[in-house]
């Protein structure tokens, strides 16, 4: 599993830096009307979804990381089927897929534990994800503009712990053939 998550290190890449661009957007145009977040968070949530179902179909316990990518993919699906639901509604959605994400991402996290250091990204990002979740359940009236700002700023702070995770990953690329080719050669012998 290892060496495939040090292989695949630029698929978590990519997740965060989708995460940063679309809460920059958050930041740079918080007029955005209803649809248009609706359809920035619909995209987000369906590249996010498919990049951990990719990214997880090729390990041995990839569950997490397929329940983690319906459910995103799931909420972006129904962001796109229903763009004209209200703005609360669209809050719960957002709510739901924060925290559900934020659970998954601390389960993908006690998976890796013994084999990968730096899981503390995990965590954090999970715990990260459930504390904006919950935070948009019990105040869903504090106004568009906050909340547009508590998006990007929510996804600002998770696609840097993703880019850092990728970065990490990537690092254990030569410490991972290093070892395949020490046992490798053991074998020869």
């Amino acid at each position: 599993m290892l060496d495939l998550l040090s292989r695949r290190w630029w698929w978590i890449l990519v997740r965060g830096i989708a995460a940063i661009l679309f809460g920059i957007v958050a930041f740079a145009r918080p007029g955005l009307t209803l649809w248009a977040l609706v359809v920035l968070f619909a995209a987000y949530a369906i590249v996010d979804g498919a990049s951990m179902i990719v990214f997880g179909r090729r390990l041995g316990n990839w569950f997490w990381y397929a329940l983690a990518g319906l459910v995103s993919m799931a909420a972006g699906v129904v962001a796109i089927a229903w763009p004209g639901i209200t703005a609360m509604a669209l809050l719960w959605v957002i709510a739901a897929w924060a925290i559900l994400s934020g659970i998954f991402q601390i389960m993908s996290g006690m998976e890796i534990r013994k084999e990968v250091e730096g899981e503390w990204v995990l965590y954090v990002g999970g715990a990260l994800a459930i504390l904006f979740g919950l935070m948009l359940f019990f105040r869903p009236g504090a106004g568009a503009l906050s909340v547009v700002w508590l998006i990007g700023t929510f996804m600002i702070l998770f696609g840097i712990l993703q880019v850092i995770l990728s970065f990490k990953l990537k690092g254990l690329q030569g410490k991972v053939q290093d070892v395949k080719e020490a046992v490798q050669d053991r074998l020869d012998t």
